[in-house]
């Protein structure tokens, strides 16, 4: 039960430095042990504008594939005039996964 808070514990305190940031939108990740997930949300309306999810990609490592969602994230986000997002990496350490993602959404086109 005490890991399960502190990860609840982590994920608010790096969300309530992000809300203060509301004129722009939140590029959020979600990591299981197989899968990796990205959405750009907005705050104000609450509303999903563009996610992508490695379901497809086969080739690569997870870290490859993470990389993958990020170049798709961003290419969502292109479609939708979208170029500047605050990433929100939840109660992940930036590390692995989550930088792969990351970096492949700034080498896409995002900027945070």
């Amino acid at each position: 039960m005490k890991k399960i808070t502190q990860k609840k514990q982590r994920q608010l305190r790096i969300r309530r430095k992000i809300r203060h940031t509301a004129d722009s939108l939140r590029l959020t990740v979600y990591r299981s042990n197989k899968h990796i997930y990205a959405q750009i949300i907005d705050d104000v309306s609450q509303k999903t504008l563009a996610s992508a999810f490695e379901k497809d990609i086969k080739e690569g490592n997870k870290t490859d594939r993470a990389k993958t969602v990020g170049l798709a994230i961003a290419k969502a986000a292109s479609e939708k005039k979208i170029k500047k997002v605050v990433f929100d990496k939840g109660s992940y350490a930036y590390h692995g996964r989550v930088k792969a993602l990351a970096e492949g959404a700034r080498e896409g086109g995002l900027t945070f």
